[in-house]
């Protein structure tokens, strides 16, 4: 199910789903003409657009949005928390539907499709137990008859714009703590996968969710500069690359917004040589071409200490034979990738590493693949000995590629990840607890994995790097999401009784 209408051709001919925007409760066109294409990757054909908004349908989301906001403000905690339960209910029963959108428009295999969903449906039942995460503080008698208490509230409107890599688990990272605190939202999904918003959107009028509190607009960055400079919207959630995310902080804050904007990645897998090689080959290829590596917590570099390289590179390149790339809804291991363009960017990298001197052991540029020939194919894709100084190492390449670097032990592969501009995940395969132990401390980066190759945080910790991963004043989702979309409010209460004192103009002092 998505909000789609079919757009007439110049001619009047039916042609192509239009994905529409979703305000105030129902579809809407906006006054834009402007369109994009949606793609089914593994096809390689445009199966639909989306409507482009402009900043006067921008307006007219955040209106709704405003409008919306004095009720929510005011829905008793049992009922938002009522309206939550059920969106979860039918979100967690209509998973395959919701994982078809996913794989249509991203392209991703149907089983990665259903563990973001899972994923996004952790924070859900996280927002779902909003009640004891927003409970204020109070203190009695602070002063003789005085008490101090505090009470968290919600902000207002809220902005979130989300990636194309996940177009259901990001939205469900922000949406479901905003609205429970009691706050409205307008979501800028990807213009290149933007239908899973707009369902969710239903969806969860579905459950009961009045009209405006969650509303969806689609666009380019006429859309997002819209958000980040309307004066109503209070905040401003993204996930997306570190440039993106520089600017969306920049102009965000430069419009008195509070911002949490999570940027790029090149996660690094040290392997000593006292670790478990089979797990750690596994590991490696899972971590670097689930979602056909577009993820930011996709191991991208593998910090191989020099004794065991040669047997760690051999392991992961028997694993990644085994492995079938094709169309996500045939059962294969890797889909393709999000649009032509962004393949063909990432095949150009196998050139820079040939020049840099690197090796490429297997090659995905032409891969054979399970699907139309036309669909955004590239393959698995490992590269040895790749130097520090090469884009391909230093560049989020945001692809299947796996580069392997060597180093002579624990300390050089430490001062290696420590360098980079990056700090979102890390992960240390080894059997020596030591080991472990020093580098969770050492290591300057926000998620790390002991054995774990991709070290998301569940739903009741908090998603965050450190660096050039992660601007703004709070980390995504847990603990921290919580307090990114309410404020606190601080109340010093006395209450007279006959004994008062009396007039004192002296500034007040504690007794």
């Amino acid at each position: 199910m998505t909000d789609t209408q079919t757009a007439p051709s110049a001619g009047g001919t039916a042609t192509a789903e239009m994905v529409e925007h979703w305000i105030d409760g129902a579809p809407a066109s906006g006054d834009s003409e402007r369109t994009g294409p949606v793609y089914n990757p593994a096809h390689g054909v445009e199966q639909r657009r989306v409507r482009f908004a402009s900043t006067e349908d921008v307006d007219a989301a955040v209106e709704a949005a405003a409008r919306a906001f004095p009720a929510w403000r005011d829905a008793s905690i049992a009922k938002r928390q009522q309206i939550m339960f059920r969106f979860r209910e039918l979100l967690a029963s209509r998973t395959e539907e919701l994982a078809a959108i996913l794989t249509s428009e991203h392209g991703k295999v149907t089983a990665d499709a259903l563990g973001e969903i899972a994923r996004g449906l952790e924070v859900v039942e996280l927002a779902c137990a909003m009640p004891a995460y927003t409970k204020g503080e109070y203190s009695e008698n602070v002063s003789t008859g005085i008490d101090v208490y505090s009470l968290r509230q919600p902000l207002g409107v809220v902005g979130i714009i989300s990636p194309f890599n996940f177009p259901a688990m990001v939205p469900l990272w922000f949406f479901p703590l905003a609205i429970a605190t009691g706050n409205t939202v307008v979501l800028k999904p990807s213009e290149k996968d933007p239908s899973a918003s707009v369902w969710l959107a239903r969806l969860f009028q579905e459950a009961g969710l009045p009209d405006g509190v969650l509303n969806v607009v689609h666009g380019d960055k006429v859309a997002v500069d819209a958000l980040l400079e309307h004066p109503t919207v209070r905040s401003i959630s993204f996930v997306g690359s570190t440039p993106i995310a520089q600017y969306i902080y920049a102009t965000a804050t430069a419009n008195g917004k509070r911002v949490q904007a999570l940027g790029g990645a090149k996660n690094h897998m040290l392997v000593l040589p006292d670790a478990d090689l089979d797990l750690a080959a596994d590991a490696a290829v899972n971590a670097g071409f689930g979602s056909a590596g577009e993820r930011c917590m996709a191991i991208s570099a593998v910090v191989a200490v020099d004794s065991i390289a040669d047997e760690l590179v051999s392991k992961i390149s028997e694993r990644m034979s085994r492995l079938v790339t094709g169309d996500g809804t045939r059962g294969c291991d890797m889909g393709p990738l999000i649009t032509r363009e962004h393949r063909d960017k990432v095949a150009g990298y196998l050139d820079v590493a040939g020049e840099d001197g690197a090796s490429v052991v297997v090659d995905g540029r032409d891969p054979d693949v399970d699907g139309e020939p036309d669909g955004f194919w590239m393959g698995p894709t490992l590269i040895d000995r790749v130097p520090t100084s090469s884009a391909v190492y230093r560049d989020e390449i945001f692809g299947p590629v796996l580069s392997v670097v060597r180093v002579d032990g624990y300390e050089d592969g430490l001062e290696l990840i420590n360098a980079s501009r990056y700090g979102n995940g890390t992960a240390i395969f080894t059997n020596d607890g030591g080991a472990a132990r020093r580098f969770q401390r050492e290591v300057t980066v926000g998620m790390v994995g002991i054995n774990v190759p991709i070290p998301v945080p569940v739903a009741y910790h908090s998603f965050g790097g450190w660096k050039d991963s992660l601007f703004g004043d709070a980390k995504a989702y847990g603990p921290r999401g919580f307090d990114f979309f309410t404020q606190e409010k601080a109340i010093t209460s006395r209450w007279l009784d006959p004994s008062h004192g009396g007039l004192n103009l002296g500034f007040p002092q504690h007794d």
